[in-house]
């Protein structure tokens, strides 16, 4: 179906209005997102996404609508897993907390243009050349199998993108609020903030390789793959906040999104073999195949993600590594100073900390192991108690 120009305009208008409302009035000035704050938003953004869902299952038919909550649901995962991502960039940075609003959206604004663009590259290649259906079927499963890789979501290590960016964009050590330059010693110099926006930047332009070859495994009309994509990136930055604690519960996310990728890729590689016209694959004809429905792939994908939540959330093994990896993050913040100074978020931090410690003496033993060694990770908790001692001292009135 032939989407009109007008509807193309005012949709383009819409979201771009919803990043410029969240800019002037949740993120220019810099502060750190409540609980209640972030629910509400990102609730408000899922809503936004699921009415013009609606809207478009009303006015362009059952078959868009379908495509468009297939591309929806697919990419707000993966979206999740980028989180992993953006988390270990901001920490390896040391982003301070208030500021963290300004990259996320930088972020978003960023992928925005980079998937728009290979949106409508990727539209192009399809239409001129159906052997591309190849390319992103065998994309999807390469990234299916590197998503099963144990490293997959590796904290410990610096990835390239990060490196590169410390090496070749020599900054100051420390943020001068959100600025990107600032003066040090009389000369003009970039900050961590431009590094962190820089390694960001280039993080999303290889998620977008991901993303829009799985799309476009669901749907090859362009308006659809566009406002899934969109939509799903709305409400990213609230999104951080809200399930900050949960990113490293999801233990399981990384083998459901390798199902899903896996099996986006086996589609699109059927449908290849159907149009086929290479003639070195059964002479250039099509080869009779299944084709999956789009009414399938939104079935398999939303049952693969609830399996993978519950699994995630509900294992043992789920609440181990949360209270373990939680706890290491909550006393690295608390001791770095320059990623939250005010004492009411630090104690808000300091108390997590406190309740993962509990949830660490309760652990089996045999996840006990997991820590026992770790005498790194038993100084810093001790040195978050000595820290917090000292902080609660220094407040008036205490």
């Amino acid at each position: 179906m032939e989407v009109p120009l007008y509807v193309w305009t005012g949709t383009v208008i819409g979201i771009v209005g919803l990043l410029v409302f969240d800019f002037f009035f949740h993120v220019r000035k810099a502060h750190t997102p409540s609980l209640r704050e972030s629910a509400i938003w990102s609730s408000i953004y899922v809503g936004i996404a699921l009415l013009f869902g609606v809207g478009v299952l009303i006015f362009g038919g059952p078959t868009m609508g379908t495509e468009y909550f297939a591309g929806y649901v697919t990419e707000k995962a993966l979206s999740v897993d980028n989180l992993f991502v953006f988390l270990i960039i901001m920490s390896s940075f040391k982003v301070p907390r208030a500021d963290q609003q300004k990259v996320l959206l930088f972020g978003i604004v960023f992928s925005l243009i980079a998937r728009t663009g290979f949106i409508f590259l990727g539209a192009a290649l399809i239409n001129s050349f159906a052997w591309v259906f190849y390319i992103f079927g065998l994309i999807l499963l390469i990234t299916a199998g590197n998503l099963l890789k144990p490293s997959s979501h590796d904290d410990d290590s610096e990835s390239v993108i990060i490196r590169l960016a410390k090496r070749f964009l020599p900054a100051s050590e420390h943020y001068d609020g959100d600025k990107l330059f600032t003066m040090e010693d009389g000369k003009r110099v970039l900050t961590p903030m431009l590094l962190v926006m820089v390694a960001i930047g280039a993080t999303d332009i290889l998620f977008a390789l991901d993303s829009i070859p799985a799309i476009f495994g669901l749907t090859q009309n362009t308006f659809i793959v566009f406002t899934a994509t969109a939509f799903s990136l709305m409400g990213l930055r609230q999104l951080f906040f809200l399930i900050d604690g949960l990113l490293d519960r999801l233990i399981y996310l990384s083998y459901g999104l390798a199902v899903i990728l896996g099996f986006i890729g086996v589609k699109l590689i059927l449908h290849a073999l159907h149009e086929n016209n290479l003639p070195f694959i059964n002479n250039g004809e099509h080869v009779s195949v299944v084709e999956i429905s789009t009414g399938l792939s939104l079935s398999v994908i939303l049952g693969v993600l609830v399996v993978t939540v519950l699994a995630s959330v509900l294992s043992p093994k789920g609440r181990a590594k949360n209270a373990i990896s939680g706890a290491k993050r909550h006393a690295a913040e608390y001791l770095d100073l320059n990623y939250e100074t005010d004492i009411t978020e630090r104690e808000k931090i300091y108390a997590r900390l406190c309740a993962e410690e509990q949830d660490l003496r309760k652990l089996p033993e045999k996840f006990k192991r997991l820590i026992r060694n770790e005498t790194e990770f038993m100084e810093m908790i001790r040195k978050a108690h000595e820290e917090h001692d000292a902080a609660l001292e220094r407040e008036p009135g205490r």
